[in-house]
């Protein structure tokens, strides 16, 4: 009896705390043995911006200005002279817990029509939901214009809402979506969470999926990037397991139709029929990978909780990982490559990390610098 009385003492002190601290409180200390490579110029490495919240992916628009989702609602027009020009709000947005804006993705064909896409966390009938937007964006005036919800009801929870967009090499746009916190959503081909979905720029199912609908691959706990090699092949960072359990996340290749195993699959346990990670974290590291991004064959991919930015090669035989700026700029959450610059943001200001003075920060760093 007296242990039970201080276990409640205890989840009572927790829950009295704030939301940062108890995350932090649940959390086994990780040990990582991945190689560290340190970059041998930082005179090139640029703070394009900073003081933004949670921004959590970025796009570039023709005239070289990049684009940044923040979490709580705001799009935000970034020039390399000058950092923040711009800033909008898109209408809608619902922020709590992993929720609220997101994904960002431009059409192909966004010269001639303008088009951008989002994912963002909305309220439907006391629900939390995902959508997918498309809005006409006005370059000159940084406004959003026509909104069109190609794709509703996408299982939302206050945890585990995915959110990486992006249109592929075959011209159709790829989204991830969470398991939601119901983990037996992620295997249920009836359901949109835990899945990689491939669809027409309207919404529509591509051709060639296997099941009648959206759905590309299944059984995904809570994926979080999107990167395609040079042979065209899609590969995904999704989150392992979490609390006092963390650790096993994953970097997946992912196939049509495959079965990735969520929640019965984890690490290097793989049920017959689902497809095993190619790369996992181990039960004694944690990741907690966001964004991914491809320079060719080698792949970049962003750690929150692991505060790195991984590299992975080899992708034809043996891949291998190594990590760089290591808690330098605190937890990574966006990776993409324009122009042969890789722009990554922080994410100190989401709750979970220890904001700086300039957080959050956008960085440009050139390609030449990491290869």
């Amino acid at each position: 009896m007296k242990k039970i009385i201080i276990l409640v003492v205890i989840l009572l002190i927790l829950g009295s705390v704030s939301a940062p601290y108890m995350y932090r409180a649940v959390f086994k200390p990780t040990s990582s043995t991945i190689p560290v490579v340190i970059l041998p110029d930082r005179a090139e490495i640029k703070i394009l911006a900073g003081n933004l919240q949670v921004p959590w992916d970025i796009a570039i628009l023709p005239d070289g200005n990049l684009l940044a989702t923040e979490r709580p609602g705001d799009l935000v027009l970034v020039s390399h002279e000058r950092g923040v020009i711009g800033r909008t709000t898109v209408p809608d947005v619902s922020t709590a817990g992993e929720g609220g804006l997101m994904g960002i993705a431009l059409h192909p064909n966004f010269e001639t029509n303008n088009f951008i896409y989002l994912y963002r966390t909305t309220m439907s009938e006391g629900r939390r939901i995902n959508q997918i937007v498309r809005f006409s964006y006005s370059i000159a005036k940084h406004t959003l214009s026509d909104a069109k919800v190609i794709l509703d009801n996408i299982p939302g929870a206050t945890y585990h809402d995915g959110g990486a967009i992006s249109f592929g090499p075959d011209g159709y746009l790829y989204v991830t979506t969470g398991d939601a916190g119901t983990p037996a959503l992620a295997r249920d081909t009836s359901s949109l969470a835990g899945k990689t979905l491939r669809m027409t720029d309207d919404g529509s199912p591509a051709p060639r999926n296997l099941f009648g609908n959206i759905i590309y691959s299944f059984g995904h706990r809570n994926a979080q990037g999107l990167a395609w090699d040079t042979q065209g092949r899609l590969w995904q960072t999704e989150h392992g397991r979490s609390g006092v359990r963390s650790g096993l996340d994953e970097l997946n290749l992912i196939r049509i139709g495959g079965d990735y195993g969520w929640p019965e699959s984890q690490g290097d346990t793989v049920l017959t029929g689902t497809i095993g990670p190619m790369l996992h974290s181990g039960e004694s590291d944690t990741w907690a990978p966001g964004s991914i991004t491809a320079d060719g064959d080698t792949l970049y991919f962003t750690g929150l909780r692991g505060q790195k930015l991984y590299r992975v090669t080899g992708l034809e035989t043996n891949p291998a990982i190594e990590a760089l700026l290591v808690e330098e700029y605190g937890r990574l959450r966006a990776a993409r490559i324009f122009n042969n610059t890789l722009y990554l943001t922080t994410s100190n200001t989401d709750g979970r990390g220890k904001a700086g003075s300039n957080d959050d920060q956008l960085i440009a760093i050139p390609l030449e610098l990491m290869r």
